[in-house]
């Protein structure tokens, strides 16, 4: 079977290019690779002409996509040759199964992306980490709001949450998370497929991950304080420093205080509790 690579320039990389690919996720492509630039997107050749990008146009990021014909791919190869650990500290490590494990980490946490998003190598997942490791989960109810491949929610339960609930979008990565969780001997996580419509039916959490985009924030932070715990925390990122002011006033509106902020490179994370 030959495929089309369907190379996509993304300005600004993240978090256009994950917010891309959720929303072609569904047109046919079987692989997603990012790049320093963006991604690449592999389809079978005789469904690429069918896809059309027209309707797709962001107000936060422009992209651009090159397209080339490649006869065989060997998924695992393209996948095990670009995918490498990622440490956090000296507590955490995200590696694949063919990884070794690095002798002293607390926190060993292996990964298999397949599509999904969450692989510790962007800043903000890494950012995620560093702050879940100055909280106390143990006995605590979390949520991992736009779990992707469930990473922030398999750290959750090692840190001794007692019930760590995932929701996504995206089938796939509802799957992908689910397979990580079993990997991880963390099966008792409870997953599901949605948006943040599935928390009227949830009860209140002591703690929230949402590291989302912008405007998923600020459209859904009603909804996320709604099921926080009066003193609960909920940190969230996905979101460039000078959004920042804009998010923790939206989160004030929903009676949530700011606590802490911390930056890798133009990425933020921000960590608020509910008054």
């Amino acid at each position: 079977m030959s495929y089309t690579a369907w190379h996509f320039t993304v300005h600004p990389p993240q978090p256009g290019s994950e917010i891309l690919m959720a929303c072609i996720g569904e047109l046919g492509f079987d692989t997603f690779q990012t790049t320093d630039a963006g991604f690449t997107a592999w389809i079978d050749a005789a469904l690429s002409d069918q896809v059309q990008l027209e309707e797709f146009t962001f107000e936060d990021f422009t992209y651009s996509v090159k397209k080339e014909t490649v006869e065989t791919i060997n998924w695992n190869e393209e996948w095990e040759k670009n995918f490498q650990p990622v440490q956090v500290g000296d507590a955490i490590l995200i590696r694949a199964h063919f990884h070794a494990p690095i002798a002293g980490v607390k926190h060993d946490i292996i990964i298999t992306p397949k599509m999904s998003f969450g692989t510790g190598h962007h800043q903000t997942t890494r950012l995620v980490c560093a702050e879940i490791l100055k909280l106390d989960l143990k006995n605590q109810r979390v949520l991992d709001m736009g779990c992707g491949t469930g990473v922030l929610a398999i750290l959750a339960a090692q840190c001794g949450a007692s019930e760590v609930v995932g929701i996504d979008i995206d089938e796939w990565s509802v799957e992908n998370a689910r397979e990580n969780c079993q990997r991880n001997h963390a099966s008792e996580i409870e997953l599901h497929m949605g948006d943040a419509a599935l928390l009227t039916a949830q009860a209140p959490f002591d703690i929230i991950f949402a590291n989302i985009n912008k405007n998923i924030l600020k459209r859904d932070m009603s909804a996320y304080a709604a099921v926080l715990k009066p003193g609960g925390t909920l940190l969230f990122s996905g979101f460039f420093t000078t959004d920042v002011e804009e998010l923790i006033a939206v989160g004030a509106q929903n009676n949530l205080s700011f606590q802490v902020q911390h930056n890798e490179a133009e990425w933020a994370m921000v960590r608020m509790q509910k008054r």
